[in-house]
C-alpha cells in the first residue's frame, strides 16, 4: 500500500505521535541532571568549637574535592560527595594544628581523609534543601544533615563561558560521636560546620 492510500486519520495520528516523542526527548534532554565540581579557589570549609566556654575557636580545611549532581526536575534525586584532606586543617596556629593532626584529634596518619556522601535530599523551598548523608571521620560513619541554600547558578561574570553554582550550607555534629574525645568536657563537643562552595558545571 502506498502512503497516499493510507487513511489520512492514521497519518495524522502517527504525525502527532512523532511530534510528541520529539517533544518528550527534547524535554528529557533539557532536564538531564547536571554535574558540578568544586572550584577549590572559591570553596571554604570552616568549623567552630567552644574553647573552655569563653569563646569559639574557628578553623578551616584548606584542601577538598567535591562533586554535586543537580537534578532540577527531581531535586530529591540530586546528590553531593565531598572529600576533605584532614591534614590541611588550619586554625591559624601551627603548634595547635600539629596537635590537631595527631592521634588526640584527627589522626591524619591513619585517617588522611574525611568524606561525606548524601543519602537523602528534601527540598524545603525554591532554593533550599535539607541534605542528609554519611560523614566518615576517624573510620567512623554517622549521619549528618546539612541545611543548604543554592545562592545562585548561571554564567560567571569572571568566566562567561562557564556555568557556576554557588551554595551555602551549615551543619552541627558532636565530635565524640566519631571517637574524638580528647579534652572533653572542657573543650567543646559540639562542632559547627560552615560550607561556602562554588562549583563549575561539567561539559
Amino acid at each position: 500500500m502506498r502512503l497516499s492510500e493510507f487513511p489520512r486519520k492514521a497519518v495524522r495520528v502517527f504525525a502527532l505521535m512523532a511530534i510528541g516523542l520529539a517533544t518528550y526527548l527534547t524535554s528529557a534532554a533539557q532536564a538531564a541532571p547536571e554535574r558540578f565540581v568544586f572550584d577549590d579557589t572559591h570553596t571554604d570549609i570552616l568549623f567552630a568549637v567552644s574553647h573552655l566556654g569563653f569563646s569559639k575557636t574557628y578553623g578551616r580545611f584548606n584542601r577538598s574535592e567535591g562533586l554535586i549532581t543537580l537534578d532540577a526536575s527531581n531535586p530529591e534525586n540530586s546528590s553531593v560527595e565531598v572529600t576533605i584532606d584532614a591534614s590541611s586543617i588550619d586554625s591559624n596556629l601551627e603548634k595547635r594544628d600539629d596537635h590537631l593532626r595527631g592521634s588526640d584529634f584527627f589522626n591524619v596518619a591513619a585517617h588522611p581523609t574525611i568524606t561525606y556522601k548524601s543519602t537523602e535530599i528534601s527540598q524545603t523551598g525554591e532554593n533550599t534543601a535539607m541534605v542528609t548523608g554519611d560523614l566518615t571521620m576517624l573510620g567512623v560513619t554517622k549521619p549528618v544533615t546539612l541545611d543548604v541554600t543554592l545562592n545562585k547558578a548561571g554564567p560567571s561574570p569572571a568566566a562567561p563561558d562557564k556555568t557556576v553554582a554557588g551554595f551555602s550550607a551549615t551543619a552541627t555534629l558532636k565530635r565524640s560521636d566519631f571517637g574524638m574525645t580528647y579534652g572533653l568536657p572542657v573543650l567543646g563537643d559540639k562542632v559547627e560546620m560552615i560550607f561556602e562552595i562554588e562549583a563549575f558545571k561539567q561539559p
